[in-house]
C-alpha cells in the first residue's frame, strides 16, 4: 500500500470494464486518479465514482488513437495532479474478426488505431515526461502498464485483426522495458494479458468512429462475434479481479501479468511448436467438436 497511496494514475478506456475497474483500485489504495474514453457518457459515470471516493479525479474525453487526444491528456493530467507515477494504456476494442482475407482497411484501422496507436501515443506521450521527473527527482517511480491479451500471445482463428494488434502490444511491451533499462531503473513497464473477461468489449463496434465502415457481417463475421459474446460473457475472472490481480503484480515488480493462469498452457504449447519447427496449434483443439463445428458453420 505504502507504494501507491498519494501518487497519481492516468487510466485510457476507463469508462467500463477493466479500466473502470483499475481506476477505481487507484483510488481505493489512496491515489489521484485522471482517466479518459472516447465515450462522454461512460467516462462522467467513471468520475462520478472518483470523485464520490473522494480522491482528485481528472476526465478527459479522447480518441486515443489521435497522438494529439493523449497529448492534451497527458498536459491536463500532469497539470491537474502532479507527476503521474503510473499510466495504464488500456483503451481498446475487439474488432470485428471473421476470417482474415475478409478484414476490410477500415476494420484494420479501426482496431489497429484503438489497440495499437493508442499504446503507441500513451508511450510517447507519458514515458518523456516520467524520465524528465525520474531524473529531477531521486524519489519517483514509474510504471507503464500496457494492456494487450492473451490473444497476444497465441493466435485462435476468427480473430486476426485483433491477435495481430495485442502481439504488438506485447512486443512493444517487451521493448519497452529493454529500452527503459538502458536509460534508467526508475521508470519500467508490465504487459497486462487477460484471456476472456465479462466486459463490454464484446460490444466496442458501437464505439467505430464514423467513416471507419461498419457493413452487414459476413457468416465468418457473424460467427466470430457469436464465439466473442458467448467467451466474453461466460469468462470466469471478473473486471474487479483483474483489476485487483494487476496492482498486486505490479507492487511485486511483474512484467508478464497473467490474470488467468489456466490460459498459460496454449501458450505453452505454441512456444513448443515454434522451438520443434511444427505448424501452429489451433489453441481451440482442447475444446471438443469445436474446430469441427466451426467448419460445419462455415460451410452451410
Amino acid at each position: 500500500m505504502p507504494r501507491f497511496i498519494g501518487k497519481a494514475v492516468v487510466v485510457t478506456g476507463a469508462g467500463s470494464g477493466i479500466g473502470r475497474e483499475l481506476a477505481l483500485a487507484a483510488a481505493g489504495r489512496g491515489m489521484s486518479v485522471a482517466v479518459s474514453d472516447i465515450q462522454n457518457g461512460p467516462l462522467a459515470e467513471t468520475e462520478a465514482m472518483l470523485k464520490d471516493m473522494g480522491v482528485a479525479t481528472v476526465a478527459v474525453c479522447a480518441d486515443v488513437s489521435r497522438s494529439g487526444d493523449v497529448e492534451w491528456l497527458a498536459k491536463n493530467a500532469w497539470s491537474e495532479l502532479g507527476p503521474i507515477s503510473i499510466v495504464f494504456n488500456n483503451a481498446g476494442v475487439g474488432g470485428k474478426g471473421g476470417l482474415l482475407w475478409e478484414a476490410s482497411p477500415e476494420d484494420w484501422e479501426w482496431t489497429l488505431g484503438a489497440n495499437l496507436r493508442g499504446v503507441v501515443n500513451g508511450i510517447r506521450s507519458f514515458v518523456p515526461r516520467m524520465l524528465s521527473e525520474a531524473g529531477s527527482d531521486d524519489d519517483f517511480r514509474g510504471i507503464v502498464v500496457n494492456t494487450a491479451s492473451m490473444a497476444g500471445l497465441v493466435n485462435a482463428p476468427l480473430m486476426g485483426a485483433y491477435n495481430a494488434s495485442k502481439h504488438a502490444v506485447v512486443s512493444i511491451s517487451e521493448t519497452l522495458s529493454h529500452d527503459l533499462a538502458l536509460v534508467t531503473d526508475r521508470v519500467t513497464c508490465s504487459v497486462l494479458c487477460p484471456a476472456f473477461v465479462p466486459t463490454g468489449i464484446a460490444r466496442s463496434e458501437g464505439t467505430r468512429p464514423a467513416g471507419f465502415g461498419n457493413g452487414d457481417l459476413s457468416k465468418a463475421q457473424a460467427l466470430a462475434q457469436s464465439l466473442s459474446d458467448k467467451a466474453v460473457a461466460g469468462g470466469k475472472v471478473t473486471a474487479i479481479q483483474v483489476a485487483e490481480l494487476t496492482f498486486n503484480a505490479i507492487g511485486r515488480g511483474d512484467f508478464y501479468i497473467f490474470p488467468h493462469p489456466a490460459a498459460v498452457g496454449s501458450v505453452r504449447a505454441r512456444n513448443n511448436d515454434l522451438l520443434e519447427g511444427k505448424g501452429p496449434s489451433n489453441p481451440y483443439a482442447a475444446k471438443a467438436g469445436l474446430i469441427e463445428s466451426l467448419k460445419g458453420a462455415l460451410a452451410t
